[in-house]
């Protein structure tokens, strides 16, 4: 375990996280987060000028997933 992986799971407390911290917990490359964030299906906002990620933010766009794939996978009745 790194240092930022050692932090993240000692500090529980985040609010907000680096791109590269929001990509680290969804398992994608830094490119495909930034890509979400431009597209708006992950949230994100600037603070000054660093792009930060609420803590909450990646695990709703996990359940938008699931919601929106469980609509597609479910037969209809």
């Amino acid at each position: 375990m790194d240092t930022a992986q050692l932090a993240e799971s000692i500090d529980s407390t985040l609010v907000l996280l680096t791109v590269e911290e929001a990509a680290r917990r969804l398992r994608i490359g830094r490119t495909v987060c930034y890509r979400l964030i431009r597209s708006g299906e992950l949230e994100s906002i600037t603070v000054g000028h660093l792009r930060r990620v609420p803590a909450d933010a990646p695990a709703e766009y996990v359940a938008r997933r699931r919601k929106q794939h469980t609509a597609i996978v479910a037969p209809a009745a």
